[in-house]
């Protein structure tokens, strides 16, 4: 039998009604065997990471558990996206759907195909907020910190320049 690991996803969307693609993207994701949802933080309203000629984005991180391999639950996850429209044109371009795992219970995996923590997880607001709110005192491995203790080390020009916004699921529809 699989270990079983707690694991936190992010989503994020700047395409179309993005709401409805992180919606679609939680309802896909649990259709992943081997996993379990078990909690989703709020959305956040954020600026682009990157290209700023792109809409802003609707992000929000989701907490689950799954069983299995760390690029098994990747693959699904890269099938939701494709599921909802997501092509890979430019590097921090726009999407529907973007599904990225930032923790993999405590491991710290460097894999060609995927690198956890999540490499800059740990200097995005986007990321960093909504992890507070569903996991405020756990500590990320490879940094030593709490996502509350990294949020609180950000400068006031870090935070202004990555403005998120706290909105709500039903702001959406």
């Amino acid at each position: 039998m699989n270990q079983a690991f707690d694991v936190f996803i992010g989503l994020g969307s700047n395409l179309g009604d993005s709401f409805e693609y992180l919606k679609a993207g939680l309802s896909g994701m649990k259709k992943i065997k081997g996993y379990k949802d078990i909690a989703v933080s709020s959305p956040y309203l954020t600026a682009p990471v990157g290209p700023q000629d792109q809409g802003r984005f609707v992000n929000a991180v989701c907490r689950g558990i799954f069983s299995g391999d760390p690029l098994a639950l990747l693959d699904g996850l890269l099938a939701v996206e494709q599921a909802q429209g997501r092509e890979r044109i430019r590097k921090w371009g726009p999407r529907t759907l973007d599904l990225d795992i930032l923790l993999f219970g405590d491991r710290i995996i460097d894999h060609s195909r995927l690198k956890v923590p999540h490499p800059q997880m740990h200097q995005r607001v986007f990321v960093l907020m909504p992890l507070v709110e569903l996991a405020p005192d756990l500590v990320l491995p490879g940094l030593g910190k709490t996502a509350s203790e990294l949020l609180s080390d950000m400068s006031p020009e870090e935070l202004m320049s990555q403005k998120a916004e706290k909105t709500t699921w039903e702001s959406g529809t």
